[in-house]
């Protein structure tokens, strides 16, 4: 099968080598994403459903890229720093995937790459074709 890899041209990318996702098929898996923007910028601030809103724009984007939607998604993936915020995180998921209804983890872990982000999202999607 054919396997395509999907950039977001992030540093990190090729320091610690990965995608932000890869097509194997009728399968992409989206690597996990953060809030950050394309200048590293960190969006949201300290508001969880912000960075969880524009995480899963992030995720939509790279979706479309590889010829998929939000409609295509099977599994997410929440790590969370603080899950008492879990309303937070959950109101900006179910925003998007309220009538798709994905299978979903919701985690609390120490930490992130950076104490700014409250959130990391991963998601896999398998298409019909």
């Amino acid at each position: 099968m054919k396997r395509t890899n999907y950039s977001s041209g992030a540093k990190w990318e090729d320091i610690v080598g990965y995608s932000r996702a890869v097509k194997i098929g009728n399968t992409i898996e989206v690597t996990g994403t953060v809030a950050v923007d394309e200048n590293n910028n960190l969006v949201g601030g300290n508001d969880a459903y912000e960075q969880s809103k524009f995480i899963l724009q992030k995720i939509e984007k790279v979706l479309e890229r590889a010829g998929a939607s939000l409609k295509d998604v099977i599994r997410t993936r929440m790590f969370v720093t603080d899950i008492s915020r879990w309303e937070e995180y959950g109101r900006a998921h179910g925003e998007c995937f309220k009538d798709i209804k994905p299978c979903t983890s919701m985690i609390e872990i120490k930490g992130l790459i950076a104490p700014e982000y409250l959130i990391e999202i991963e998601a896999t999607a398998v298409t019909s074709e």
